[in-house]
């Protein structure tokens, strides 16, 4: 994260922005609403950092649980009765843990999982590596790797991981490497293994990039996409996409110029799904101190992105998240900060703008970062509640026709 802008000073430049703009397109209500129902999660107490992926039909939920100093990263898999029992990728007292920069735990196309998470360098809390990890079985794993190849005592972190065509694993982060003395700017770079875990590359796609905003990757049928937030000389903090092509990052693009100007990181980055050459992205964005989230489409593999469709109602605090249907609608995930309790919502949304009623799935603080996943015709959610002096990561599905 840049010097000069604390985590908690970038949260709140976010939720001081408020209310709506961009587009004007149809919001006629003519799909019905989505039916929110419990699911009992598999995370014990003091419970956090919730992230969802899915790898066909496999939809796999991981956490970060504490236990004095110690945290672990924990996993489960979506089952026809609920979640597999869980089990644990690494704990350590080491760890870093916050609600916008998660780990993660995703299977491939082999049915090898893989793993990520960060641990503290050093005691700067905004100094810390990734590390990378594989299991064929899900109890023993291998030895863990760091993706970043430079040894500075900086942030390595907001990464997402993705699959390749070849059996081989990909991901992009935030790297801080420049920043190393307080000057420079935070860069978007990519890493690729082969399937025997080797790494063949530490790529820069962009050499200056919003510095705490996490990202996002999808694969369509043309290869990965990649959704960030950029940073410009002007403080222009808009989203952008780049594609691997023929083993190349490609120029990045904006999505739609939004214009977003803030001079602190609003920790609030996109999502992106895609199945075939349909791709959905949501986002957050605050042109004017008028806060909305946003969805758009694209039918050619992210080269190019229909106007955006408003996912919200009135306004929202962002923390998107979304899936992509075969047919081509998407389900969009927002926290609707209408209300004097903030709403994490979700609603179906179609490529010519017609969105069904929101429904709430839960009320949350504002604070906590929502994830959602589409496995099959179900949604799945999750999301991190406060209990008392804890907190634990709750789950819910809906249905889909």
């Amino acid at each position: 994260m840049l010097r000069g802008c604390s985590f908690a000073l970038c949260l709140c430049g976010c939720i001081l922005l408020s209310l709506a703009a961009i587009p004007r397109t149809p919001l006629n209500a003519q799909s019905p609403a989505l039916v929110v129902e419990p699911l009992a999660s598999p995370a014990g107490a003091n419970s956090s950092a919730p992230q969802l992926t899915v790898e066909r039909d496999r939809a796999v939920l991981s956490w970060i649980e504490r236990s004095g100093k110690t945290s672990a990263l924990k996993f489960a898999e979506r089952t026809a009765s609920g979640w597999s029992d869980p089990r644990v990728v690494v704990s350590s007292d080491h760890l870093m843990v916050n609600s916008a920069d998660v780990p993660s735990v995703r299977a491939l196309p082999d049915g090898t999982l893989a793993a990520h998470w960060m641990e503290e360098n050093g005691p700067d809390p905004e100094a810390y590596n990734l590390k990378l990890a594989w299991s064929a079985d899900g109890r023993s794993w291998s030895a863990p790797v760091a993706p970043n190849r430079d040894k500075t005592v900086t942030q390595h972190g907001f990464a997402s991981l993705f699959p390749l065509a070849d059996g081989g694993l990909g991901l992009v982060w935030l790297d801080g490497r420049a920043t190393h003395g307080e000057a420079g700017d935070m860069q978007l770079r990519a890493a690729i293994y082969d399937k025997s875990h080797k790494q063949l590359s530490d790529t820069a796609i962009d050499m200056r990039v919003c510095e705490c905003c996490p990202t996002s990757v999808a694969v369509s049928a043309d290869g990965p996409i990649a959704a960030y937030r950029n940073r410009s000389a002007g403080e222009i903090r808009d989203i952008y996409v780049t594609r691997l092509a023929a083993g190349r990052w490609t120029m990045p693009v904006l999505v739609h110029r939004d214009n977003f100007k803030i001079e602190g990181c609003p920790v609030n980055g996109p999502a992106i799904a895609a199945t075939g050459r349909d791709v959905a992205i949501a986002w957050f964005t605050a042109p004017n101190d008028k806060n909305r989230s946003y969805i758009a489409f694209s039918h050619d593999s992210g080269k190019t992105f229909a106007a955006p469709i408003a996912a919200d109602d009135v306004e929202s605090l962002g923390r998107v998240g979304v899936a992509l249907r075969k047919d081509g609608s998407a389900i969009v995930g927002w926290v609707e900060s209408a209300t004097q309790t903030p709403q994490f919502k979700i609603r179906r949304v179609q490529p010519n703008g017609t969105r069904s009623p929101a429904a709430v799935v839960a009320n949350s603080s504002g604070t906590r970062y929502p994830r959602l996943a589409l496995v099959r015709d179900e949604v799945v959610l999750a999301w991190t509640e406060s209990e008392k002096d804890s907190s634990r990561v709750k789950t819910a599905r809906a249905s889909l026709p």
